[in-house]
């Protein structure tokens, strides 16, 4: 009896948008995380922009699938199937607040425990935290002087990551990174918003522009930025 036709397995590692770390995010409206004949099938996008993927049990790459947004659909077979591949799955709010998350469960690395509960005695943790900033410091240098044209703003950012190499705790980061997103955030106050000609008369005035980073109401920052 001749063989019966399978379904074909594409090449995941050129069609399927898994990154080096094997994580796929889904954006979008009306995804759809469904089985069928074995495979995963994932539906995401906009509009006229959607992506199809079909994902095979042997050769896929993905370890961790990542929804923002609450609008599709999720089935408990696609739940299973992730889990027998020990695949993660994490939803996420589009403010980034976590709504669910499943993952295989794996043993602890002490070491790494270890090293994390030490990281304030061993000097680690200052070492990482002036790392990060100073690379967020970076971004913001390049988005003033490029993006936004404000060479003095960049200048002044430039400053302040100049101190970071001798701040010696975790208050004086913070206070160097709170300066410096304080000349960054000010540069954005006067950038203009447009809209369509004809939506004119009905935009409000304090919406032509990017204006402050904090609530009128509270004074605290806003979200989202």
């Amino acid at each position: 009896m001749a063989a019966s036709h399978n379904v074909s397995q594409q090449d995941v590692s050129r069609k399927f948008p898994v990154n080096r770390t094997g994580v796929l995010t889904l954006t979008g409206y009306g995804i759809q995380v469904r089985v069928n004949r074995g495979h995963l099938l994932i539906e995401d996008g906009i509009g006229g922009e959607r992506r199809q993927y079909r994902f095979p049990r042997i050769g896929h790459g993905l370890k961790r699938l990542i929804v923002i947004g609450s609008d599709g659909m999720v089935s408990l077979a696609a739940l299973r199937w992730l889990a027998d591949q020990k695949a993660a799955f994490v939803m996420l709010e589009r403010d980034g607040s976590v709504l669910v998350t499943t993952g295989p469960v794996r043993p602890s690395d002490a070491r790494l425990r270890r090293a994390q509960a030490l990281a304030i005695q061993s000097g680690n943790a200052l070492r990482i935290a002036r790392d990060l900033i100073d690379k967020k410091l970076v971004g913001q240098e390049r988005v003033a002087r490029y993006k936004l044209l404000a060479p003095e703003t960049a200048d002044t950012i430039s400053r302040y990551r100049a101190e970071l190499p001798s701040a010696d705790s975790p208050e004086s980061i913070r206070l160097i990174e709170s300066q410096a997103a304080g000349a960054y955030w000010a540069a954005w106050r006067t950038l203009p918003i447009t809209f369509p000609r004809k939506d004119g008369p009905r935009v409000p005035g304090h919406w032509l522009f990017f204006g402050a980073r904090v609530s009128p109401l509270t004074g605290s920052p806003l979200h989202g930025f």
